[in-house]
């Protein structure tokens, strides 16, 4: 069976979308069981200060780099330790290639009575992806999420970096990965993983 790791991270504004988010990864867990893939999720509610004899964020940063793909959602701010979280991902992506970086940023109307200074430090923190090549994707409901998520999998899958067992010989996944990989183009350009709605590009090189 091969395992990969997914470190899901979010503010507590969006718990919500993180249980459903857990949620489409179990359902994913059940139909490529028999391809011999396990996804398997991490998330911070995983983690009991309990268990941390330093910090608790050294614990999820450790995670992170044990990551295969790093997925962060945000909403309304991006705290300290989120924009740690990433920074963490992005340098051990830069030294190893992995894990790719996934940042989602929900579309959804806010009551003027919420803003906040806290909204500038998403403002300058998208800014911050865009200076360093990172293009970011926009989500308006949690099904346009996993849809979208799912586009990133199924890239992966034709990319070679999510392998199923040879013996799988179901025809509707075969088909599936042929008409992506038509659609998909794989660079080595030393940039994060490129997200896109359609067509898209995945780095899978240094």
């Amino acid at each position: 069976m091969s395992k990969k790791k997914i470190f899901l991270a979010s503010s507590a504004e969006l718990k919500s979308d993180r249980e459903q988010f857990e949620i489409f990864i179990n359902r994913k867990n059940k139909e490529w069981h028999d391809k011999g893939v396990f996804l398997e999720l991490v998330i911070w509610e995983d983690f009991l200060d309990a268990l941390s004899q330093t910090r608790l964020q050294d614990e999820y940063n450790k995670a992170i780099k044990d990551s295969d793909m790093f997925v962060m959602l945000f909403f309304t701010k991006v705290g300290m330790y989120t924009e740690e979280e990433f920074t963490t991902a992005f340098g051990q992506f830069k030294a190893t290639s992995k894990p790719f970086i996934f940042t989602y940023f929900k579309d959804a109307p806010i009551s003027t009575g919420s803003l906040n200074k806290d909204m500038l430090s998403l403002l300058t923190f998208k800014e911050k992806l865009k200076e360093l090549g990172h293009f970011f994707t926009s989500y308006k409901s949690v099904e346009e999420l996993q849809l979208k998520f799912n586009q990133q999998l199924e890239k992966l899958v034709a990319a070679k970096f999510i392998e199923f067992d040879q013996a799988d010989n179901s025809g509707p996944a075969k088909t599936a990965t042929k008409r992506i990989t038509n659609k998909s183009k794989v660079k080595g350009n030393n940039n994060i993983t490129i997200q896109g709605n359609d067509g898209g590009n995945i780095n899978i090189s240094k």
